[in-house]
């Protein structure tokens, strides 16, 4: 084999016992929670609120370490994590998720709805993210596109008919700038791309998902409408849609992550 293939192997978590070790160390350290507590489920999410209400609902202490917070809900055989916001944690948590082999994960995401037709409260199942952030470059080159397992959107989606709610489909930009809102030429672009919506950490997950051999999905809820007249989120708007739709939003999470485990197809990892 050439020299480049063993080089890029070496650069995978899996392949290297050093960087796993130390990858134990900072998941117990950065959520507070000993390795042995974390399920082979997991759901990820941005937000303390989401946090608190999956540890009412389970019954289940939370857990904080120095810089997450973990839910480890035995009954339901799901793990909640809460990694903060931005692509450089969304990066971090997956590679350190990737120790423990986890079977599924979800991310339950907010998002700035982009397209006319949207309005808050909307659900988004992603199809692909476009990586306008600085993380996922460090583990596969950029032309590579970033896309979520096929097979947790897959069923994600079957969870939402089966309930009856409407959702939409499409690719989200993920940016790593903020007040982009104010920037003309960025709005410009993100209508040139037909985006649907942009986030801050769909492509770190789905790209670093992906060289880490992590199966993950992501389900967004649509928080605000920036490219409309007063569709910013502000601090009134966001107590509203946690208010509103925060429930439900982790209903669907929960329900995904424990009828996968039953139901759900099995999730091969390819080797390269």
């Amino acid at each position: 084999m050439p020299d480049f293939h063993y080089e890029f192997q070496k650069k995978m978590i899996y392949n290297n016992p050093e960087k796993q070790k130390i990858a134990r160390d900072m998941l117990e350290r950065y959520t507070g929670a000993p390795l042995q507590g974390f399920k082979k489920h997991i759901i990820l999410t941005n937000f303390n609120k989401y946090l608190q209400v999956f540890s009412e609902r389970c019954g289940e202490k939370i857990h904080t370490g120095s810089v997450m917070s973990v839910v480890h809900g035995h009954d339901m055989n799901v793990s909640m994590i809460d990694f903060k916001i931005g692509a450089p944690t969304a990066a971090l948590i997956i590679e350190t998720l990737s120790v423990i082999e986890p079977e599924a994960v979800l991310f339950l995401g907010m998002c700035g709805g982009l397209h006319h037709s949207l309005k808050m409260g909307d659900f988004i199942l992603p199809m692909a993210a476009i990586r306008d952030e600085g993380v996922s470059r460090h583990f596969i080159p950029p032309q590579v596109p970033s896309l979520p397992t096929f097979k947790i959107q897959k069923f994600v989606s079957q969870i939402l008919v089966e309930d009856g709610l409407d959702y939409r489909t499409g690719v989200v930009h993920t940016t790593d700038v903020r007040f982009w809102e104010f920037d003309e030429d960025f709005k410009r672009t993100l209508y040139e791309e037909r985006a649907i919506a942009i986030d801050m950490e769909c492509a770190a997950l789905f790209s670093v998902g992906f060289v880490s051999k992590v199966p993950i999905g992501a389900l967004l809820l649509v928080s605000d409408l920036p490219l409309k007249k007063g569709g910013i989120k502000t601090k009134e708007s966001s107590k509203s849609v946690f208010q509103q739709y925060t429930k439900k939003h982790i209903q669907l999470g929960i329900k995904a992550m424990v009828e996968i485990q039953d139901r759900g197809e099995h999730i091969r990892h390819y080797r390269w």
